[in-house]
């Protein structure tokens, strides 16, 4: 490690800062490092990542910190290094070409330019020395070095062909046909696919290693509710059950991991990250909502217990993850041995602890235990004892090691809370998560947005990064119809109608449809790219989908409702040949072709909680919810087209309207609970 730093020393983001004392001379991604590799006739190695990336931590020890790879770069090379989570944009890119030279992907991402941005080779991980498996990184350096200056016209032209590659797989993704595509065989061959892949046995889809997959489990929540499907529902079940039962769940500080490496939920990818918990947030929210059993209820209240105690700051924002390694040892924080166990408690609440937890002396993972449910009967029962001790470990385990937690914050990522603590008032009704909800809301208006009223992508110690991409406007957007359809307050579709107008005006491709990942307030890199598949997290497309949708039909907005088609029907051309990968846009595509409602209420001040509560009373997906508050002075311009709905007989009057036909006006609210009831048939006739 050297003593005198590097350039990334004056960075915010925690991974750069992680490399700022390597011997090699890292650059930050900008105009000097390119403008230094056109004057020095070098190729750029650029390597991007994240702070609590456990084979990221590997090959900094290896490699970065080595004297010898450092002098190789420094002396043939220009080194970059990118946080991910700041510049998804860059990483995006040049992950694609990953993927296309080599059929995978990762981080750490390590990929060769030319200093014209072009790539002409990549790959994930190296190790520091061949081995029988793989290249290691001297020798790569070393080929590369000897290639620039011997024959550097065959980098150049390989150079210049993969990026005519990567352009034409652009232009594929940028052009649609939107003719001859089945909604209907979308959805099902979505659903048909996770029945196929489904683990019946241990839950979730494929093998190991198994993600959680939230859009997944919301897809299969909605397609039960609005196809009838039990089957769906239980994968759903099923699968957020044994999550939950296995090691992926932390059960004595709460939260998620990442992913399991193995296929029973047992041992996981110990690093968390704050979108992969509000996400499952909503996903066992649901869940509740839709079967009321309290487990669902009691892991929802732990994830939000989790975030609230480890990963909110006092500003209201969230931090962005939480490492997998303490003392460069993966999962140290969260293991115990059975002697520390026996040496923490009585020998009797030893006894018990162990026995509920499954710790043995041989432990589960290398010798030590990751504490389960996966052999308790009783999981979904807790009792005080079990509870005092859970603390008592806790409490040890955070004096026994340091765990790092990345305190950027990250727009999008933020968004996702929102959405999930105010969905967490809206089926709990405890108002302590919608101020949490509207906190958090305030925060980015406040940290979160430039001078010119744009969202940035992240901050960290008071300073903003870039400015914001495609996923935080469209998870914010996201958000902020959330907040409304929970308070039915209207400056969120005041906020929400401001912020369609900068994603169109940025991100919309006006001329091929969907949305672009960078829009023109961003740099403008070798290629434009749209993402639209679903990864870890659902795309921007599909998010951006969803809630055009549900703006579309809570404004009678001509320019919102034909921007929401348009995404549609772009989406639907793309999912149509790897249906499964869309499945959070799938949500959408599954209401367009679902039977749809609009329910208006027209309702003194007075009654607007109770009507609120009543409506979100059940898990009716496909239904619209508006309330006009009559004694108000002046009706919104937003809800002009409201004007003609009126109370009668001084009672809070419910109008029922589906496929474009209005029911006659109700008083009762016992037949409107019939309604909305989930024995209640959309295609009832009203």
């Amino acid at each position: 490690m050297s003593q005198k730093p590097n350039r990334l020393i004056d960075e915010t983001s925690v991974y750069l800062q992680q490399h700022a004392f390597n011997p090699v001379n890292w650059y930050p991604w900008g105009f000097e490092a390119f403008e230094k590799a056109a004057r020095e006739n070098k190729p750029v190695f650029l390597s991007i990542g994240y702070s609590t990336c456990h084979w990221c931590h590997v090959m900094e020890m290896e490699s970065f910190q080595d004297d010898e790879i450092a002098a190789i770069l420094n002396a043939h090379f220009v080194s970059i290094k990118v946080d991910r989570e700041q510049r998804p944009d860059i990483d995006a890119l040049y992950m694609d070409f990953c993927r296309m030279l080599t059929g995978s992907g990762g981080w750490p991402l390590t990929v060769l330019l030319t200093a014209d941005q072009k790539p002409f080779f990549a790959g994930t991980y190296f190790p520091k020395y061949t081995t029988f498996q793989m290249i290691g990184l001297m020798d790569l350096l070393y080929t590369v070095a000897e290639k620039w200056k011997n024959n550097r016209q065959e980098l150049l032209t390989s150079g210049d062909k993969i990026a005519a590659t990567l352009q034409s797989h652009y232009e594929k993704t940028f052009s649609t046909n939107h003719f001859d595509v089945n909604t209907s065989e979308i959805v099902q061959k979505a659903y048909q696919k996770l029945c196929d892949s489904y683990d019946k046995d241990l839950g979730g889809f494929g093998k190991a290693p198994k993600f959680p997959s939230p859009q997944n489990i919301l897809f299969l929540l909605h397609y039960y509710q609005l196809k009838k499907e039990d089957n769906a529902l239980s994968m759903a079940e099923h699968t957020l059950r044994q999550m939950y039962r296995g090691g992926i769940f932390d059960h004595i500080g709460y939260g998620f991991c990442r992913y399991s490496t193995d296929g029973v939920w047992l041992v996981p990818h110990f690093e968390k990250m704050l979108y992969d918990n509000a996400l499952l947030l909503i996903c066992y929210l649901d869940l509740y909502w839709i079967t009321k059993r309290e487990l669902y209820k009691n892991i929802s209240e732990k994830i939000m217990y989790y975030l609230i105690r480890e990963m909110r700051d006092s500003s209201g924002l969230f931090y962005s993850a939480q490492d997998a390694d303490s003392d460069g040892e993966e999962g140290k924080y969260y293991v115990f041995t059975f002697e520390e166990i026996r040496a923490l408690f009585s020998p009797e609440d030893a006894a018990y602890f162990s026995d509920y937890f499954a710790v043995t002396p041989k432990g589960n993972f290398e010798g030590k235990n990751i504490p389960h449910l996966l052999l308790n009967a009783s999981y979904e029962t807790e009792n005080k004892r079990i509870q005092v001790l859970i603390e008592q470990a806790y409490a040890f385990r955070q004096k026994r090691t340091s765990l790092l937690t990345d305190d950027k914050f990250i727009t999008s990522w933020n968004a996702m809370a929102i959405y999930a603590f105010a969905h967490a008032y809206r089926i709990l009704g405890d108002t302590k998560y919608l101020d949490i909800a509207i906190d958090t809301q305030q925060a980015v208006e406040k940290h979160l947005v430039g001078k010119e009223g744009l969202l940035a992508a992240t901050m960290r110690k008071n300073v903003l990064s870039s400015n914001g991409h495609l996923d935080d406007y469209a998870y914010y957007l996201w958000a902020l119809l959330e907040l409304y359809e929970t308070t039915y307050e209207i400056n969120y579709l005041h906020k929400s109608l401001t912020l369609f107008e900068q994603i169109e005006e940025q991100f919309a491709d006006t001329e091929q449809g969907g949305y672009f990942l960078a829009g023109t307030q961003n740099e403008t890199l070798l290629f434009p790219v749209k993402e639209l598949h679903d990864s870890a997290i659902p795309s921007g497309n599909s998010v951006l989908a969803v809630a055009y949708q549900t703006f579309s039909r809570l404004m009678v907005a001509p320019n919102i409702q034909h921007a929401a088609s348009r995404q549609i029907d772009f989406m639907a051309s793309r999912a149509q040949s790897h249906a499964v990968n869309y499945n959070f846009y799938n949500i959408a595509l599954l209401k367009e072709i679902s039977p749809s409602r609009e329910v208006i209420a027209v309702i003194l001040k007075q009654h607007k909680k109770d009507i609120q509560r009543l409506f979100q009373a059940y898990f009716v997906p496909n239904t619209t919810f508006l309330i006009k508050i009559a004694d108000e002075n002046q009706l919104d311009d937003i809800f002009f087209y409201l004007d003609v709905y009126n109370m009668i007989d001084k009672k809070p009057t419910f109008y029922i309207c589906q496929n474009r036909s209005c029911s006659t006006p109700i008083t009762d609210r016992e037949q409107l609970k019939k309604i909305l009831s989930p024995t209640g048939e959309l295609t009832t006739n009203l």
